[in-house]
């Protein structure tokens, strides 16, 4: 789906979003209350521009507007391979970017993540999945890695990661795996307007997603490592 389209199922009450260069950016009503509108189009790759971008959006919601309600539309191919960039350090830049959201989180804004059409690697760690809850659009596609990458990096034979992501969700890509494993809260389908007002009258600081991995039986042991970790932590 086009976010023209989506942008008008999702704020019937009306929206100031506009695109350039793939970053969106603007205003909505939803269910009468003002929210911040963040996001990408195009299955734009995420660059130092982009990446920057979007935190200073972020950070200007959090100076000017307390506790507004932000949402982040996700439509992204991953960070940007390119030269320039790594030389001007995109790994500093998302993680920035990541931050920002953070911090919103911490001043009680309400943050929603929507994929609505491709979601890959750090390009949807660092936004959509920094968000409070996030969701995806039955026809969304989401992957940290392609199979093929995986298959190189890993030295792992095609064949069998192939064989893997059939019972896996770890391996294989598409909303329906990613919430199996907690990383997306629901899949959309229906009155978008009404799920988003639902699901920012729902949002929830504390991160569920381990929790909902484990009960959905994509994650087995990402809750139980976790809870291991915190209890023998030493203090600081």
């Amino acid at each position: 789906m086009d976010w023209i389209s989506l942008a008008t199922q999702l704020f019937p009450g009306g929206h100031t979003i506009v695109e350039q260069d793939d970053f969106l950016t603007g205003t909505a009503q939803v269910d009468g209350v003002t929210v911040s509108v963040i996001g990408s189009s195009g299955h734009a790759p995420i660059g130092v521009e982009i990446a920057l971008l979007q935190a200073q959006a972020i950070l200007a919601t959090v100076r000017n507007f307390p506790q507004r309600p932000i949402v982040i539309l996700v439509d992204t191919q991953g960070q940007r391979l390119r030269h320039r960039d790594e030389m001007l350090g995109i790994n500093s830049y998302m993680a920035h970017l990541g931050k920002c959201i953070a911090l919103a989180r911490s001043r009680r804004h309400k943050i929603i993540g929507l994929v609505y059409d491709q979601a890959l690697s750090g390009g949807f760690i660092t936004s959509g999945l920094m968000a409070d809850a996030c969701y995806a659009l039955p026809e969304a596609t989401i992957r940290v890695m392609g199979l093929p990458a995986m298959a190189r990096i890993t030295k792992v034979p095609l064949e069998r990661l192939t064989e893997l992501a059939k019972n896996n969700p770890v391996f294989a890509p598409g909303p329906v795996n990613y919430l199996q494993m907690g990383g997306i809260e629901a899949i959309w389908d229906g009155d978008l307007a009404l799920l988003l007002a639902q699901a920012l009258q729902d949002a929830n600081p504390a991160d569920r997603r381990s929790a909902a991995g484990q009960q959905r039986g994509g994650r087995s042991q990402a809750l139980p490592v976790a809870q291991a970790v915190l209890a023998n932590a030493s203090p600081a």
